[in-house]
């Protein structure tokens, strides 16, 4: 008996690495192919969150929850100047700034003013309205992870869509410019 409980103890020690590398792998295989920049968000189909925010500086006006009334559809990027993503998506945030009916704002998220300032002044500012939030409370009035993230309000102040992560050329196609199209009036 002592016998056979050595086999069943050694099959079981073998089992029990097999078995842990097959769910570690389908556990793998189900995340890949899934977009990271699909988060759902509660807040998708509501209002936008109230907030209201100071200026960055004296070169903008602050940014609140009033700003999304203005018919328009309403894009609101989170950034700060310490994010390399940040850097990276800039070029194509500023092609929704030029984009008819889009009222681009910016939110500079835990960052100080003059550092998120210098960031704009290198790669531009096509910002409407930039509120500084330097302790992260409008945030996380909004759920937000981290930076950057980049809100889409349509004409009506619900929230159609949250794109997290750094806005790159194939977001642009595949789902930013087809939902810009369709929120138009």
């Amino acid at each position: 008996m002592a016998r056979g409980m050595k086999r069943a103890a050694r099959a079981l020690l073998f089992a029990i690495p097999v078995i842990a590398f097959a769910a570690v792998a389908a556990l793998l295989g189900f995340g890949l192919g899934n977009d990271p920049s699909v988060v759902p968000s509660v807040l998708i189909g509501k209002p936008a969150p109230a907030f209201a925010l100071p200026a960055l500086d004296e070169r903008t006006d602050g940014l609140s929850t009033a700003d999304f009334a203005g018919g328009e559809i309403s894009v609101v990027n989170i950034f700060a100047s310490w994010c390399v993503p940040c850097r990276a998506e800039h070029p194509f945030v500023s092609e929704i700034a030029g984009m008819e009916g889009v009222a681009l704002y910016g939110i500079a998220y835990k960052d100080a003013p003059a550092d998120a300032r210098r960031f704009l002044d290198e790669l531009g500012d096509p910002y409407r309205r930039i509120g500084a939030d330097p302790e992260g409370r409008a945030g996380i009035e909004l759920g937000v992870y981290g930076v950057p993230e980049t809100f889409f309000i349509g004409p009506d102040g619900i929230v159609r869509y949250k794109h997290i992560g750094p806005i790159l050329p194939e977001h642009m196609e595949r789902r930013i410019r087809p939902l810009i199209a369709g929120l138009r009036p």
